[in-house]
């Protein structure tokens, strides 16, 4: 009898096809879920925060692939330009946040003060611990607006995250995710590590509580991240009635022009 396979973490590993029969499960629910914010008019803003190569790309690829993005924004923004520096530090993420029927996902947010910024030197410590004890007041007032604030923090260990940097190095397929800074950071494990819980203890408050989900599997990670995403939103299927497509319509006088088009080469 052969062994199971294992993963990184030691446990056994998830098979692909398990991974996609769960994973469409959740898909389905997404779908539902998409349709009752549309219905209801809900504002619905997902924060997702970790280490460089905790995985956050790959949970927000899997939970948006299957809904459209008219419902489901991903926010990924760049470094302030001069004129965001000059603002109010939340200034350049509250134009994001959600409208009515809109789900806003941040891949990385305003938290980037509590982490990168702070860790790698680009404000100082009085910043940010002044922005520490405000950010309970800013989610506050997004709650008390009607947004659904969902905050995750994807936990990545230390030989894991080795692993999957090494592995952007290596593979062509995903040099562009490896930045000058993400080989600065990663030396600073534990300095990232104070600043995490810190800020823990800041903002893990009771109306915007921290998510914290074990990301060494990212199959797992992302499957387990959904489901606790679908709990966390009360929704109902939306009644529809069942389409129908009609008859296509009878050719009449057309004919198939004998144009010269410019085809793609079957390589494949």
């Amino acid at each position: 009898m052969s062994k199971k396979s294992k993963n990184s973490a030691g446990e056994d590993a998830l098979s692909g096809k398990k991974y996609a029969k769960e994973l469409k499960k959740l898909h389905i629910e997404l779908v539902k879920l998409q349709e009752w914010v549309r219905h209801k008019g809900l504002k619905v803003c997902i924060v997702f925060e970790g280490r460089d190569g905790a995985g956050k790309g790959g949970v927000i690829k899997a939970l948006t692939e299957r809904v459209t993005p008219r419902v489901f924004r991903v926010v990924a923004l760049p470094a302030p330009n001069d004129r965001e520096r000059s603002q109010m530090y939340v200034q350049r993420y509250m134009q994001h946040f959600p409208a009515a029927g809109e789900v806003v996902i941040f891949d990385r947010s305003w938290y980037n003060r509590a982490g990168v910024e702070r860790v790698m030197g680009f404000t100082d410590e009085a910043t940010a611990k002044k922005f520490l004890q405000q950010v309970p007041f800013v989610e506050q007032a997004m709650v008390d607006a009607g947004i659904i604030l969902v905050k995750y923090w994807l936990e990545v260990s230390p030989e894991e995250q080795t692993r999957r940097l090494e592995g952007r190095i290596t593979d062509g397929r995903k040099t562009w995710k490896l930045s000058p800074m993400d080989l600065l950071s990663y030396s600073r494990w534990y300095d990232y590590s104070r600043a995490r819980d810190e800020m823990f203890e800041a903002t893990d408050t009771p109306n915007a509580p921290w998510h914290v989900a074990v990301s060494d599997d990212k199959k797992r990670a992302r499957l387990n991240i959904i489901s606790h995403l679908l709990s966390q939103i009360p929704y109902e299927e939306v009644p529809r009635e069942e389409p129908v497509l009609p008859d296509r319509q009878d050719a009449g006088d057309y004919v198939d022009p004998h144009y010269p088009y410019r085809y793609v080469p079957e390589r494949f």
